[in-house]
């Protein structure tokens, strides 16, 4: 079984998802980032979703999670939920 350790911010906004991909890389620490601004439930803990199984994800996202690079900063990447900034921080394979 597949698993991922990520984390993620969640805005319905292509623009502001750019805008904060931006900021990130500059160096502006990501659970910042997501405590501000994300929509998702898991803002107030950084964007950490913690340990993810494949499937268990919305569509796009969870293709993302499985398919990219670990440790870098991936997005925007659109759901039904709006606009996504994923970091795989590692994947294991059971």
């Amino acid at each position: 079984m597949k698993t991922a350790i990520v984390r993620h911010i969640l805005v319905k906004d292509k623009d502001l998802a750019e805008q904060l991909k931006k900021k990130i890389l500059s160096g502006i620490d990501f659970a910042k980032i997501a405590k501000q601004h994300s929509t998702c439930p898991s803002a107030k803990k950084g964007g950490e979703l913690g340990e993810i199984k494949k499937g268990q994800l919305v569509g796009p996202i969870d293709k993302a999670v499985f398919t990219l690079k670990e440790k870098e900063l991936h997005g925007p990447i659109k759901s039904q939920f709006g606009w996504h900034l994923l970091e795989i921080k590692f994947r294991m394979d059971f």
